[in-house]
């Protein structure tokens, strides 16, 4: 699957103070706070291997502060505070020492990861002497690395199996919601990114009911769910997830999930990928085969001789046999597999359907023609669009949406 890297942002506001208090927030470029926190946190005299163990937790868990929204998901207008109790240490306005600001420089973009997450860790630390935590000890990795430990083992030592993900792309950092609201009708990543998380907050939430499927498409199940979420965590329970909604999703989704957490469960990659596969038949399952059937369950109520059939993910013989009528349809040798021709021309008519069908409800939500949720490739090779690879519920995607707006095509996909 394509590698999710999320962004480092070219700034961070730190709030001066614990969260709650009344004190001034400092905006600085996030390779300077690194540097200043780095500079407050350790000592310059340390082996190198320590420093960039030390200098990468420090990265790591500020993004992880970042990318949940840790703080602005509350109300807050900072990213982050100096308060140790909370954070790390920041001294507005301090200098810094020549050998961790190089050593920073290199380092400020790569952060750590469990294997298979999205999120940064939140790799949390402590001195070692004074305090003790569950994370690194600031000055046992140093007598690991005068021990002859590299830095990627000191930070293994502490953290068990984590990855170092290098050369995060930077770019500006805004708020995660979209900008309008999402409700009946939308389609996209954001209602993919609602449903999964709605889902794994109906675990801890019995009453919010579970949508079968996150696919992207905002119909009455994922409004029955939204309706319940707001009922319980006192929202106006209107079904739309607007600014309130979107960031109290936010917050319980990071709470049940610990990702702010070092002992995180983990957000692992969903997507929504219509781009054609390069087989299907009989006897294979997924999601590529759940997408199948639903397109061919919408052409069943246009096309008189293509049977209906249930979206069950399994490819079975009522599936066979509905690709065999699309294939005799579409003047296609009748294999019942599901080539890139085959998936081509089930996904025209398919998007067709969608593009001028201006239906409200769970099969035919009212789409315009730049809200389709995918293009696959076309018969002529031309690229079409196709969703991107979509992962946590935070991270401005550095650019304005609105009305027309559209994913790239890519295989590594960036949040």
């Amino acid at each position: 699957m394509p590698v999710v890297t999320p962004y480092v942002p070219q700034n961070i506001t730190v709030h001066l103070g614990s969260p709650s208090s009344n004190a001034a927030n400092v905006t600085v470029p996030f390779a300077d706070y690194v540097k200043n926190v780095a500079s407050s946190e350790i000592y310059p005299t340390w082996d190198e291997d320590a420093l960039r163990a030390n200098i990468l937790a420090i990265v790591s868990f500020a993004l992880n502060r970042i990318y949940t929204e840790f703080y602005r998901s509350r109300g807050y207008d900072f990213d982050i505070t100096n308060n140790t109790a909370y954070d790390q240490a920041f001294v507005n306005g301090r200098s810094y020492f020549n050998n961790i600001s190089r050593i920073v420089d290199e380092l400020f973009n790569d952060y750590l990861r469990r294997p298979g997450f999205v999120e940064p860790l939140a790799a949390k630390f402590c001195n070692g002497t004074t305090v003790t935590c569950q994370g690194l000890s600031q000055w046992g990795s140093e007598n690991l690395a005068r021990q002859g430990y590299s830095y990627d083992q000191i930070l293994r030592s502490y953290y068990g199996n984590v990855e170092i993900v290098p050369n995060a792309p930077v770019r500006g950092i805004m708020s995660s919601y979209p900008g309008t609201p999402i409700q009946v009708g939308s389609t996209g990543p954001n209602v993919v990114v609602i449903q999964v998380a709605l889902n794994r907050i109906a675990q801890n939430y019995p009453a919010i009911p579970k949508i079968p499927a996150a696919d992207g498409i905002f119909g009455s199940r994922t409004e029955a769910s939204v309706r319940a979420f707001q009922r319980i965590f006192n929202l106006t329970p209107d079904g739309i997830v607007g600014p309130a909604t979107w960031y109290a999703i936010v917050r319980l989704y990071t709470a049940v999930t610990n990702l702010a957490e070092l002992r995180s469960q983990g957000q692992q990659f969903y997507a929504i990928n219509w781009s054609p596969p390069n087989s299907l038949q009989v006897g294979d399952s997924g999601e590529k085969v759940r997408l199948l059937q639903y397109m061919l369950s919408l052409l069943s109520d246009f096309i008189s001789g293509i049977p209906p059939l249930a979206v069950d993910g399994i490819y079975g013989s009522g599936t066979r046999a509905a690709v065999q009528a699309a294939q005799r349809r579409f003047g296609l040798p009748e294999t019942g597999i599901v080539d890139p021709a085959t998936w081509d021309l089930i996904y025209d008519q398919y998007a067709g359907i969608e593009n001028t069908t201006l239906r409200s409800g769970e099969t035919f939500p009212g789409i315009s023609a730049q809200a389709i949720p995918a293009l696959a490739r076309s018969r002529n090779g031309a690229t079409r669009q196709a969703y991107s690879r979509t992962t946590t519920l935070t991270q401005f995607p550095g650019r304005d949406l609105s009305m027309g707006t559209q994913d790239p095509v890519r295989q590594e996909v960036v949040r």
